[in-house]
């Protein structure tokens, strides 16, 4: 089966901007810009995610989604802010191709999922994780990685598979923005742990780091953001040099 190669915005608009640990922010560029270079070189899918407007209780702005929608004619996953049936409604009219949800479903609501999955359908619908390791279990965290849910990710997954969920983003508090490697064992326990689509985000440094990701926790896809942000690789790259160690990736 061929892994996906993400592109993952973190976006404090109008920029997208690079935490370290989901915190320390530095300007990028813009959604638009770069979601075009991403997708010329070659991205199966690019993800946008808001990630300060559940920490700042706004609302979705709508108008930099449609933006960076045009720039794309691949698969578009977009997340932050979303509270409602409604706002996933919105977000599919602005050019979204699948909605990411976290905080709300976590922290008030985990019925969002069920609905949302019976009326868009489960493939639309994408819960992202933020995980942080303690020490013998990982606990769900939201609003940017800064609040705690006494929730263990392991019991998440499973329950939001149930609920109808369609696929995961699972990214790691404590390897977000190093790019010193992968959480290795989270990434396989999750992805073993659950029968649907779990896309790995979080510690990608050089290209061995996704290889050994792949290898070894077999993820449907890999979603990348500081190494292409700071022109460390770019998509062809990473695709020529997966493919060339034997890994199945789109052309």
């Amino acid at each position: 089966m061929r892994t996906r190669i993400i592109a993952k915005l973190d976006v404090k608009p109008p920029y997208v901007v690079k935490p370290v640990h989901f915190e320390g922010l530095r300007k990028i560029g813009t959604p638009q810009e770069l979601a075009k270079k991403y997708y010329e070189q070659g991205a199966d899918e690019v993800m946008y995610i808001d990630i300060v407007s559940s920490l700042y209780q706004r609302g979705i702005i709508f108008e930099e989604i449609e933006k960076t929608a045009n720039e794309l004619f691949i698969p578009f996953g977009v997340g932050g802010a979303v509270r409602s049936i409604e706002d996933f409604s919105k977000l599919f009219h602005y050019g979204a191709d699948k909605v990411l949800i976290n905080t709300y479903a976590v922290q008030e609501n985990p019925n969002i999922i069920n609905q949302a999955a019976e009326i868009f359908g489960s493939q639309a619908v994408v819960v992202n994780i933020e995980a942080k390791e303690w020490d013998n279990w990982y606990e769900c965290y939201t609003d940017c990685g800064r609040v705690q849910s006494n929730k263990d990710v392991l019991d998440w997954v499973k329950e939001v598979e149930q609920r109808g969920a369609g696929e995961i983003l699972l990214q790691s508090v404590d390897k977000d923005g190093r790019k010193r490697g992968f959480d290795l064992e989270l990434a396989k326990k999750v992805v073993e742990s659950v029968n649907i689509p779990v896309v790995i985000a979080s510690g990608a440094g050089k290209l061995e780091d996704i290889k050994e990701l792949i290898e070894y926790a077999k993820p449907t896809g890999v979603a990348i953001a500081s190494m292409l942000h700071y022109d460390l690789t770019n998509i062809k790259e990473i695709k020529k040099y997966l493919s060339d160690n034997g890994i199945e990736v789109s052309k």
